[in-house]
């Protein structure tokens, strides 16, 4: 695929309200976001999506930066080191408003 298909793509994305600009990094680019309802108006773009975030908390998960907590619900609670915590926010599955981790 070229970057010309890449280009019509997301203008397409963004029209029917599946992406939206979330942000500016530091040299300029935008930084894009996708919406939860991508499920029903983008549903390959939503698989795509959750397949990356899938691979990248798998990962996150088997290099030590991740320990996974299970309540007595079997609700998961995710706890990421502050190193993972770093490659998640470049990686880009954890939203660009959350705050920034303390240091322990």
């Amino acid at each position: 695929m070229d970057d010309q298909e890449d280009s019509k793509r997301l203008e397409r994305y963004i029209e029917i309200g599946a992406v939206e600009i979330a942000g500016v990094d530091e040299s300029g680019e935008f930084i894009f976001a996708i919406n939860e309802s991508a499920k029903d108006s983008a549903p390959e773009l939503w698989e795509a999506h959750m397949h990356y975030v899938d691979k990248a908390l798998l990962e996150l998960y088997m290099d030590g930066h991740m320990q996974v907590e299970y309540d007595e619900n079997l609700e998961a609670t995710i706890n990421l080191s502050p190193e993972g915590y770093k490659i998640a926010k470049e990686m880009g599955i954890l939203p660009m408003e959350m705050p920034e981790m303390p240091n322990d």
